[in-house]
């Protein structure tokens, strides 16, 4: 599990060793564990190429990543949205002007905003933009590369439920990502009704193999979307008394950018490989309670409630 050191060696679950092996899908499907899926963006052809700005989809069970290379002056819609969804200006050059049918709000780079419900657009001055929604965005599901891995319930994924409303009301809420790091709190964590989104700290080299961090998690996918350098994800799932079910060891390589998705209960650490910087954002819908739980790690709890 975790090293002392390590921040979520005081959540409650860290402490747990044996993980939990209870499907929630009564399909075939629900026999076994499902697997992990690597995203490698690069390696594709975008699902959108529009006026030099080029969209890739993949997703997990309950999240949806598009990430996109976009052109100067680009502009990207949603209408008739479903709920919330976050934007990532990963690059601090970066610029976005949001507008919904009642406010538009300008945000510069390095910044990380979430987008309400209905109708949206985000006209951006070019660069890498990220866009994360939940599954209920149905339309975007059908675009995802992975869609095909999902055409059945990931079992050990409990059915979404969407978090409580802000009680402020919706709105455009941005925030910068420059936040220095404080001891005792993990990364740099946000979240809205449907999503968390954590940023974790740019990692300069690569990680320490000595001080890796594998754990599991019982009942919910992470997404972990690697931004820049490149990162090896271990994954290693538990042996059922059925060893048909049995999955081999990975030892995934994926450079940015990629998308990794690691299902429950598989043991799993990941570890920065480049010299030149690594990024990685993990992605978790619906937000997690052990890190809302945890006092000051979420950065905007007081604006949307536990449910």
């Amino acid at each position: 599990m975790y090293s002392p050191s390590d921040p979520r060696s005081t959540l409650k679950t860290a402490g747990a060793t044996a993980p939990a092996q209870t499907p929630y899908a009564s399909d075939a499907q629900a026999e076994g564990f499902s697997a992990a899926e690597y995203v490698k963006f690069h390696e594709l052809p975008p699902q959108e190429d529009v006026n030099g700005t080029r969209t890739w989809y993949s997703r997990g069970q309950n999240f949806v990543v598009a990430y996109s290379e976009a052109a100067a002056g680009a502009v990207l819609s949603r209408s008739s949205q479903v709920d919330e969804y976050v934007l990532l200006l990963p690059d601090a050059a970066t610029t976005a002007t949001i507008t919904t049918p009642t406010e538009s709000k300008q945000v510069a780079g390095y910044s990380l905003i979430i987008v309400p419900p209905g109708d949206s657009t985000i006209a951006v001055s070019g660069g890498v933009i990220v866009r994360v929604f939940t599954a209920r965005s149905q339309d975007l599901t059908a675009l995802c590369s992975n869609a095909p891995a999902y055409a059945h319930r990931h079992s050990y994924v409990p059915p979404f439920q969407a978090w409580p409303d802000p009680p402020a009301g919706h709105r455009i809420r941005a925030y910068s990502l420059d936040v220095p790091p404080k001891e005792g709190r993990f990364g740099r964590i946000w979240r809205c009704s449907g999503l968390m989104i954590n940023f974790l700290p740019h990692e300069p080299n690569p990680r320490d193999v000595t001080r890796l961090s594998p754990h599991h998690h019982d009942d919910f996918e992470q997404g972990s979307l690697a931004l820049q350098g490149a990162f090896t994800h271990h994954i290693r799932w538990p042996w059922k008394a059925n060893s048909n079910h049995w999955r081999n060891d990975e030892h995934e390589h994926c450079p940015a950018p990629s998308l990794a998705v690691i299902p429950p209960p598989a043991i799993h650490t990941s570890a920065a490989t480049r010299t030149d910087g690594n990024q990685l954002v993990d992605i978790f819908s619906p937000p997690r309670m052990d890190f809302s739980n945890m006092a000051g790690w979420v950065l905007n709890a007081a604006e949307y409630p536990m449910p």
